[in-house]
């Protein structure tokens, strides 16, 4: 685990599985129709239980697919966490990645800081089935997460976890996170 500090909030870089993680909130890289049918979102269910997906079908039913960088809550089921928190990243290759990505995890904090939680907790979003390489997810995620922290100075976030599955993520993650907060 790597510690960072900014703007008196805790930022730490861990290798593990977020599943597993003490979070008010966990953050789930959804697709639009919140169907968590692979990677991070069918663990999360997994571990979770499927009242995750029911809470999900019922907000797709109520307001129709999410569009990329939006993120909505539903409850944690067996996890540790309070809630989940479901933000659909870019997809590699359709363009503006870096922007969508930086929103996914502005409006991630920003939900997680209505709930009044202090701890929230990030997979490296996008960088499985939607292919977006490491290094760019790294950078923009660190981008998103300052950007929220210089624009709510009084947020009730006091720690962000980013929680890295794979080595090879997990050492981009860390390097990234040292040269932007080290």
């Amino acid at each position: 685990m790597n510690i960072f500090g900014y703007r008196n909030r805790e930022i730490q870089v861990i290798k593990g599985d977020i599943t597993e993680v003490e979070a008010d909130a966990i953050v789930n890289a959804a697709n639009k129709y919140l169907k968590h049918g692979g990677g991070v979102a069918l663990a999360i269910v997994k571990k979770g239980g499927d009242v995750i997906q029911k809470e999900s079908n019922k907000i797709i039913a109520e307001y129709g697919p999410l569009e990329v960088g939006e993120a909505v809550a539903t409850t944690a089921g067996n996890l540790k966490a309070k809630k989940v928190i479901h933000t659909v990243g870019p997809v590699y290759g359709e363009g503006d990645e870096r922007n969508k990505l930086i929103k996914a995890v502005y409006n991630s904090m920003r939900l997680a800081d209505s709930f009044g939680f202090e701890s929230i907790a990030f997979p490296a979003i996008s960088t499985g089935v939607y292919r977006v390489p490491a290094g760019l997810a790294a950078e923009a995620m660190a981008e998103g997460i300052k950007l929220f922290l210089d624009e709510n100075p009084d947020t009730s976030i006091k720690k962000i976890m980013l929680v890295l599955y794979t080595s090879s993520i997990y050492e981009v993650f860390r390097d990234t996170f040292k040269k932007l907060f080290g």
